[in-house]
């Protein structure tokens, strides 16, 4: 076999769940086993006991693999490399060599000792989007190594690790996730940061849905949320900023520094953002809008300065228009232009040469008509359907949500004294307001 087929067939290999392998399962290490075994030098006799596992849990590896042990010799914490390990096993720690590096350990950029770092903190499960604690983590060999394969985030393994040091070795196969299932936190060690980052192989994280992240996001400690945060692109964080419990998301931006706090308030739909920002007190509030863009500050104070409970103080300002002279294959184009807007577009506002609005064509009548058809032809047959139904800024939302329910649609547009349209309010923001005692209550929007 060729280097290169060897190469292509590790890839594949590691591409696959590794505790999926009954092998693997079968030679699992119990890192709080470990911790306190002996280390063995060539004649068998202890060197040492192991402290902790040291390991690089980012990069290109799908398995982090472990670079060395931390081990106690006398009052000494030497560091091992991984090459002077002849075999890691549930009794404790063969070595391959005979000398052994008294100086004491420090650590080294990018280095993470797994016992101390990542063992009983919490950790996002992926797959099963939950937050949860690593009562254990689990060291096998793989392709030549040494890797961390798997978490146990079982009750029994933690009661385990509190029984007899018989019991505490005993690996739990039956109860082990995947590492490439999870996403590790670690804390700000005293002696450096650990430096656990989000790797590119956990790209499942950033295929949750924004609902999902929020779940997550409320469930962990302040620590571990500012740290998902910025694992998190602005975008996506504030897509789960807008799903958020407004007490939790209100104690999150107070938590983060001033400068992201307002990136990512500024990332969100302007009349999230806005509920956003209502949460807080003034001088917080001054405090984020002054560290933003003048356009999108300006933006914020003006939809601010609407009353709360009114239309004005709960619509978007994202409304996108067409003029009666275009095709639908042109507005639709512009609709593609605004697909990071998509949740808060449900139909497009037609105004005249002087920004007066003179229909509301929902997505649905755009999306059957044909490519060539004028917006004004299309209007024209909409027109036995009635004006459309709009909101001025100061009414109660009482009144739009009476509204919304009569026409049978999906939002309605908001205009001024010279029909101009200024925002749109939406059905879930309706419901937001009329019900802040049963929470946020988002639901699925058109092309959502």
């Amino acid at each position: 076999m060729t280097t290169s087929a060897r190469l292509r067939g590790r890839r594949v290999h590691l591409e696959r769940r590794a505790t999926a392998s009954k092998t693997v399962r079968a030679s699992l290490v119990s890192l709080a086993g470990l911790i306190g075994c002996p280390v063995s030098n060539q004649s068998g006799e202890e060197v040492g006991r192991v402290v902790d596992v040291v390991a690089r849990l980012y990069g290109s590896d799908p398995y982090p693999p472990v670079t060395g042990l931390v081990i106690r010799i006398g009052r000494r914490h030497a560091f091992l490399t991984a090459d002077a390990v002849a075999k890691i096993h549930t009794a404790g720690v063969s070595l391959s060599t005979a000398r052994v590096d008294l100086r004491e350990y420090e650590r080294r950029p990018g280095e993470v000792l797994l016992a101390r770092d990542v063992l009983d903190h919490q950790l996002v499960d992926v797959d099963g989007v939950q937050v949860t604690r690593a009562a254990d983590l689990y060291l096998a060999p793989l392709v030549g190594r040494v890797v961390l394969v798997g978490v146990d985030v079982s009750l029994p393994t933690l009661l385990r690790r509190l029984g007899p040091r018989r019991w505490q070795a005993r690996p739990t196969p039956e109860r082990v996730l995947d590492w490439q299932a999870v996403a590790p936190f670690a804390e700000h060690a005293t002696d450096g940061p650990a430096e656990v980052r989000l790797r590119a192989s956990r790209s499942a994280l950033h295929r949750l849905r924004p609902a999902d992240l929020a779940d997550v996001l409320e469930d962990l400690g302040r620590t571990e949320r500012q740290q998902l945060l910025d694992w998190l692109d602005p975008g996506q964080a504030a897509d789960a900023l807008e799903e958020m419990e407004p007490a939790e998301r209100e104690n999150l931006l107070r938590e983060a520094p001033p400068e992201h706090a307002a990136r990512l308030v500024e990332e969100m739909e302007p009349d999230e953002a806005v509920d956003a920002l209502r949460d807080l007190h003034t001088d917080e509030r001054e405090r984020l809008l002054a560290r933003m863009p003048k356009a999108e500050a300006a933006e914020l104070r003006g939809l601010l300065a609407h009353r709360e409970g009114t239309a004005g103080g709960a619509m978007t300002t994202v409304v996108v228009t067409a003029r009666h002279d275009q095709s639908v294959r042109q507005v639709r184009a512009e609709l593609a232009g605004q697909a990071e807007h998509r949740t808060e577009i449900d139909a497009v506002a037609v105004v005249d040469a002087d920004g007066r609005l003179i229909a509301d064509v929902a997505l649905f009548d755009l999306a059957v008509a044909e490519d060539t058809t004028t917006v004004a032809e299309l209007i024209h047959w909409l027109a036995q359907f009635g004006p459309p139904v709009t909101v001025r800024p100061g009414q109660r939302i009482a009144e739009a949500a009476e509204l919304l329910v009569g026409a049978r649609v999906s939002s309605l547009l908001v205009i001024d004294e010279q029909d101009r349209p200024l925002g749109r309010i939406l059905a879930d923001d309706v419901l937001d307001a009329l019900l802040p005692e049963r929470g946020r209550l988002h639901f699925r929007r058109f092309l959502q």
